[in-house]
């Protein structure tokens, strides 16, 4: 009685071999009944296989030597198409997958391969299903995992990415100052026709230096402001020179130049 009865497990499908020739039913999961010499019962996984594909190595259609890795998830959709169509489908499909990789790496570029990944991932799981299906098997999904680069191609992408983030940093720096130099442009033009602004910027610019306890200033005067301070000095009249001592006495007349003292009449010496 026990060589009669086998066990399905619920993941599992079973196929009912009677003289070698398959039987049409397919064993649900729980108990099998089956013939003790004529029947031969054998299971399939129904579950998804995770399959890792090793790296295959290629060259790019820019002609760049790569090294890709890949996964593909896939599952027995008809357990009969996959015992007798495939002598081992898992090796099959192992197969299939490692040169559709290699072929989609000769039909790419390498910044596809970097950036541009889910779109080779549905070619490479659009060309690993068409002759799966044959077998009775459905291909989930592919992954590519890796994708290796020589050393000098990596030095050589680093020098670019720098390059890149340099010219960039210049673009935005020199975009900055030309932004700055509009509106200085624009308040120089302003404070030019308002002196008065021109001396409030003066004063704030010796505040904010002064606040840095600096114990020597060296400021630039505006010409402008020169020349405020010349119209309001000659608006004011100057006081006029005092004639009188301030004894109440007249002042001395100075002598002329003209005046020449005479000599004496004293005897003259020969």
């Amino acid at each position: 009685m026990s060589a009669s009865v086998r066990v399905v497990k619920q993941y599992e499908r079973g196929l009912v071999f009677r003289f070698g020739r398959v039987r049409p039913e397919v064993r649900e999961p729980g108990l099998a009944f089956i013939m003790p010499v004529a029947d031969r019962l054998q299971k399939v996984n129904m579950q998804i296989v995770t399959m890792p594909v090793p790296a295959q190595e290629g060259i790019t259609r820019d002609n760049v030597t790569v090294r890709v890795d890949a996964v593909v998830y896939f599952k027995v959709i008809d357990p009969a198409l996959a015992i007798i169509n495939v002598q081992d489908y898992r090796f099959a499909v192992a197969q299939v997958a490692q040169t559709s990789l290699r072929s989609i790496i000769g039909k790419s570029d390498l910044d596809d391969l970097l950036s541009n990944r889910e779109r080779l991932n549905q070619g490479l799981e659009m060309m690993i299903d068409n002759p799966a299906l044959e077998w009775g098997i459905h291909i989930d999904r592919v992954e590519i995992k890796d994708v290796a680069l020589p050393e000098s191609m990596k030095r050589s992408m680093s020098r670019q990415a720098e390059a890149e983030r340099e010219r960039r940093a210049r673009i935005i720096s020199a975009d900055g100052e030309f932004q700055a130099s509009q509106k200085l442009s624009e308040a120089a033009a302003i404070m030019a026709d308002t002196p008065a602004a021109l001396q409030l910027r003066l004063l704030e610019t010796v505040v904010e230096v002064a606040a840095e306890k600096n114990s020597t200033l060296v400021l630039p005067f505006p010409v402008e402001l020169l020349r405020f301070l010349e119209n309001a000095a000659g608006t004011q009249a100057l006081p006029k020179p005092k004639t009188e001592a301030t004894d109440g006495r007249t002042p001395p007349v100075p002598r002329q130049s003209s005046d020449v003292e005479k000599p004496s009449n004293g005897p003259v010496v020969t």
